[in-house]
């Protein structure tokens, strides 16, 4: 790990999360109302424990998602307004990557292509810089990296380990192999080691296997993942050979890992199309663990799972069912502020 640069784990302290609110002019226009609903339980989650700055679109906008926090009785000295233009939601892939430097930070502005060019992202490649611009990191020096890579697609213990998935970042660069994405990983994030799953997806997901819908780290050497118990699901095979993975992986010392693994939730429907319902899609803020929930008995499951994995913490459901109509969840529309960041 480079001397003076750290990229910190999730369950470190935090100025704030960062969320953007969704509007018409987004993906969620035709769920808009149930959408907004999942967005003032977040925000009602997240202000109980910490600020939570909110990128609106526009003045008529921040207007009107104010008016409706307010209304829900939300603290509203917790919540601040940036104004940013985006073409949608999901922070956690295009929004910062920070690493603490010293005493400071550096914000790492990765290129965001929405997934390898899936959908429009010219707007929000360029929410890092616009975000900097306005002093959101205070006076911590943004590096711009050309190269895609999400924040989704990684996971770090904070103390040199990181996690990924080796199908996202082949779909992301496919000339490159994997000693050479290895080392860029590397370097640029400030990693000692990368531990590489080759296994796990779920339907629904146009990530290409983002690691956060299938395996997070927690503290002590613990990894909390994805599993699949009924062997007539689609998902069986793939989510077993990657808790088999998982299993066989080694902390940096060469202990085994304590393993948490998460329920699996009856499968969600839209029409045809099988939802993304993945438990591992859980927020980390300071003191709780905000959860998806979607509707389904494995919920208080999976609550007694996380509350074992990270204890003294509280673990609190934010009802995310509308999210996954977009193929994402909870963790992937927002993103955290290290302690000590924002300006």
């Amino acid at each position: 790990m480079t001397d003076n640069l750290r990229f910190p784990a999730e369950w470190e302290p935090q100025s704030a999360i960062l969320i953007a609110w969704p509007h018409a002019g987004t993906d969620w226009a035709e769920r808009l109302g149930e959408v907004e609903e999942t967005y003032i339980a977040l925000v009602a989650a997240i202000t109980r424990f910490q600020p939570v700055w909110i990128c609106v679109a526009d003045d008529d906008l921040e207007t009107y998602a104010e008016a409706r926090l307010r209304s829900n009785r939300i603290d509203m000295d917790r919540v601040r307004f940036v104004p940013f233009d985006y073409d949608d939601t999901w922070l956690r892939d295009s929004g910062p990557i920070t690493l603490r430097q010293g005493e400071g930070f550096r914000v790492l502005d990765f290129r965001f292509t929405a997934w390898g060019g899936k959908f429009e992202a010219g707007r929000d490649d360029r929410l890092v810089e616009s975000l900097g611009e306005q002093g959101v990191f205070g006076a911590a020096p943004r590096q711009r990296i050309d190269f895609a890579l999400e924040g989704g697609g990684i996971e770090t213990d904070g103390a040199g380990t990181l996690l990924t998935t080796w199908h996202c970042l082949h779909e992301r660069h496919p000339q490159t192999s994997r000693e050479e994405l290895d080392a860029k990983l590397r370097g640029w994030l400030a990693q000692d080691r990368v531990l590489w799953l080759d296994h796990g997806y779920l339907e629904g997901d146009d990530t290409d296997a983002h690691i956060d819908t299938l395996a997070r780290f927690a503290p002590d050497d613990a990894i909390v993942f994805q599993a699949c118990d009924d062997p007539a699901d689609s998902h069986y095979a793939a989510l077993q050979a990657m808790a088999t993975q998982i299993a066989g992986l080694r902390t940096a010392d060469g202990r085994p890992y304590r393993l948490f693994p998460l329920p699996w939730a009856a499968p969600v429907l839209d029409g045809e199309r099988r939802l993304a319902a993945s438990y591992a899609n859980f927020l980390i803020v300071n003191g709780a663990v905000l959860m998806p929930a979607y509707g389904d008995p494995a919920d208080d499951l999976a609550a007694a799972v996380l509350a074992q994995a990270f204890p003294g913490r509280e673990i609190v459901q934010v009802p995310c069912r509308p999210l996954i109509w977009q193929n994402g969840s909870l963790h992937c529309i927002t993103m955290q502020l290290p302690q000590g960041l924002s300006g």
